[in-house]
């Protein structure tokens, strides 16, 4: 009898029977001659992870492993993505390093002062440096890495030294082949030019010395109220002049705006100044998500190889790798679009605000409102105020009325009407002499609807979210779930009528068609059928815009009437009147003057001190009134805040291991779920609130709670955010 035998592992008949594997022997690693540590920053989410990690840097990775570059590196018995920040001789660890696997790309994507900002940005909103490098550096595309770089655009430009590592682009290459990816020029090009003289700045005070400070090499601090968006002293046309200022004294400049349309208005002005851009062989790049990766990421590299000394883009682009900045701008600080909606949920103004100090930069905060935030900024001497004295401010502006009902009493039960008789006949005089502006703050055509007996809400019987009307002869339909309320009645009353309870663009163009015959009448916004439009001609028509999607007109308006005060000026947040002031100076600014004829009609009950604020423009005094009673009740920006939401548990376990000198917990309360939402596990907030000198110690001990909560694998989910836009 034969001795016991090993085990078989039974296959499948006709499968080929693999070979035994082998045990893998790792290849004698030799470490890189000089700084064979790399620090990285590893692309993982848990916060107790948010630090650098030491890894050994090949000799064959030696001169690909360069600080800045993507890396993959073995973590947790995965490969992972990295980026490497930094080479040094020792380690502080004193065990055995992990080699990096490979080098992704050679190309040096994150610079130093973008590393430093973005490590600010986390400290500041109690973030991971892996989240702010997401939103700072684009995703790879490959292909436009290895894309030929574009020659000089002109001899200041050919003058520039290059990088020591950088070959000379021939004039006429013998093959398509792509240069080896190189860190940036560390000297900046030649001033262009000296700065001509800023005309478009000459209306307001203290505007033409900011510029001569930029061009001179400063780094003075602004926030800046503009008057108009018509004619030559344009809000673009000034930022494009301070954009030169900042290339006259050999440095680069940055202009965030809140979208596409207004990125294309400031680089149409700054091709009109002689700046075009970089496929046209100038210095500007546009750096926006929307015109999709590829065009995104070579607007990245033409900023990170000092091709592009300008770039012009949205939210995203405050990281913008600008050699040698000198200026960074931000316009329209108030709109939505500059709250990043993602963890850590900066804001463009404040990013800015920390990017002018690390990297010594000018800063130019401008709207034609006044954010709180801004004023805070000027109130605190941080920054100086731009703006044009009383005098300038009533010749360069419309005449604003306010149709409120106390003013329409004259006109009986027509005092009722969405558009009044003053407006009607306002609306009739100016479109003999061009365009008119009909601004209503709702989209779509009768969003909101009620029952048309008791005036209750209207709410489908299956998800309970509100009723509306697409078109005139469509059938309701829930605005949550799509479904068509045939047959409906109300809960209340059991009535079968309904009534329109706010009306949106698109049936407010349809009444204007009505009482208008023969007029054109053109629409407006995200939701119309040709969406936003950028322009309108010079001719006799009625547009219809939602804030925000008001068309150029290029003579200006003729006159602008703004409908549903009340609606538009609505709301409980804090930043309510702010905000509807400002929606309404940017309508009413794209208005001709009143020595041309220009007029705006505020039509409805708004609030009283936005109202009154915008027949006076005065958006520094709203703003100023609304510091001091914010600092009076201890609420932001006088004060430093941050948000906890998540379950209760979860909420009590992060609060229970802040220890902040000064610190007030307002709450956990519970947070109101969406109307249908299920509410098992409901969700619970906290306020934290501290003085300003504390805001530091704040950011840094939730981000140490939320870091020990990450360790410990606490249950829950918790969201952080620091300076939320909205504390109600």
């Amino acid at each position: 009898m034969s001795g016991p035998t090993e085990p078989e592992q039974p296959t499948l008949a006709g499968l080929a029977v693999p070979a035994p594997r082998r045990p893998r022997t790792p290849p004698t690693l030799t470490p890189a001659a000089t700084l064979p540590v790399a620090r990285v920053c590893v692309d993982l989410a848990p916060p107790h992870l948010d630090r650098t990690f030491e890894y050994l840097v090949p000799e064959s990775l030696d001169a690909a492993a360069r600080p800045g570059v993507r890396v993959k590196v073995r973590f947790a018995g995965q490969d992972v993505d990295g980026w490497l920040l930094e080479r040094v001789a020792d380690a502080e660890h004193t065990g055995r390093l992990l080699p990096l696997r490979r080098v992704v790309s050679g190309e040096p994507v994150l610079t130093p002062a973008v590393a430093r900002l973005a490590r600010a940005v986390a400290d500041r909103w109690a973030g991971t440096l892996a989240d702010v490098l997401r939103l700072a550096v684009p995703p790879r595309h490959a292909r436009v890495e290895g894309e030929r770089r574009p020659a000089p655009a002109d001899a200041a430009d050919a003058a520039t030294p290059a990088a020591p590592d950088e070959p000379t682009t021939p004039a006429a290459p013998p093959a398509p082949a792509p240069p080896a990816p190189v860190a940036p020029a560390p000297v900046p090009p030649a001033p262009v030019a000296p700065a001509p003289e800023p005309t478009a700045w000459a209306p307001y005070r203290g505007g033409p010395a900011f510029c001569r400070h930029v061009a001179a090499g400063g780094a003075p601090r602004a926030v800046w109220s503009a008057l108009t968006a018509v004619g030559e002293h344009r809000w673009s046309a000034a930022v494009a002049q301070a954009v030169v200022a900042s290339l006259a004294g050999g440095r680069g400049a940055l202009v965030v705006v809140p979208d596409a349309r207004d990125v294309d208005r400031v680089c149409a002005a700054l091709a009109k100044a002689g700046l075009p851009g970089v496929a046209d062989g100038g210095p500007v790049a546009r750096l926006v998500a929307d015109d999709g990766p590829a065009a995104r990421y070579r607007a990245f590299l033409a900023a990170l190889r000092g091709t592009a000394r300008v770039v012009v883009g949205t939210r995203a682009s405050a990281f913008a790798p600008v050699a040698d900045l000198g200026l960074a701008v931000v316009w329209d600080d108030g709109d939505g679009q500059h709250a990043e909606p993602r963890a850590p949920y900066p804001h463009v103004r404040e990013v800015l605000a920390l990017r002018s100090e690390l990297e010594g930069c000018a800063l130019l905060v401008g709207a034609h409102g006044r954010t709180v935030e801004a004023q805070h900024l000027v109130e605190t001497g941080w920054a100086h105020e731009v703006a044009a004295e009383r005098p300038v401010v009533r010749a360069s502006t419309p005449r604003v009325r306010a149709l409120t009902s106390v003013e329409l009493a004259r006109e009986g039960p027509a005092a009722a009407a969405r558009l009044p008789g003053p407006a009607w006949r306002v609306l009739k005089e100016a479109l003999a002499s061009g365009p008119v502006l009909v601004q209503t703050p709702r989209a779509g055509y009768v969003p909101v609807l009620a029952c048309g007996r008791c005036r209750a809400s209207a709410r489908c019987t299956a998800c309970h979210g509100p009723l509306g009307l697409t078109r005139g002869a469509a059938t309701p339909s829930c605005g949550w779930c799509g479904r068509l309320a045939t047959g409906w009645q109300c809960d209340e009353c059991g009535a079968p009528a309904l009534r329109s309870v706010r009306v949106g663009s698109e049936r407010t163009a349809e009444e204007l068609g009505r009482a208008f015959p023969g007029a054109t009448v053109r629409v407006s916004g995200a939701r119309a059928e040709g969406g936003v439009l950028a322009s309108v001609p010079d001719r006799p028509a009625l547009v219809v815009a939602t804030p925000g999607a008001e068309p150029d007109a290029p003579s200006g308006y003729a006159a602008a009437v703004l409908l549903d005060a009340a609606v538009a000026s609505a709301g409980s947040g804090l930043g309510a009147e702010p905000d509807a002031l400002r929606r309404w100076l940017a309508a009413a600014a794209l208005v001709r003057p009143a020595g041309e004829g220009g007029q705006v009609l505020l039509v409805g009950d708004g609030l009283v001190r936005p109202t009154q604020a915008l027949v006076r423009w005065d958006p520094a005094g709203l703003a100023s009134r609304e510091l001091a009673e914010r600092a009076e009740l201890h609420l932001p920006p006088a004060v430093r805040v941050a948000a906890v939401t998540g379950v209760r548990d979860a909420v009590a376990a992060v609060l229970a291991r802040l220890d902040v000198p000064g610190l007030e917990v307002l709450g956990p309360v519970p947070v109101d779920a969406p109307e249908g939402a299920a509410t098992l596990d409901p969700e619970v907030r906290a306020l934290l609130r501290v003085p300003l000198g504390a805001g530091r110690a704040l950011a840094h001990a939730v981000a140490a709670s939320v870091a020990i909560r990450s360790a410990r694998r606490e249950g829950g989910a918790v969201r952080i955010e620091v300076d939320p836009a909205d504390v109600t």
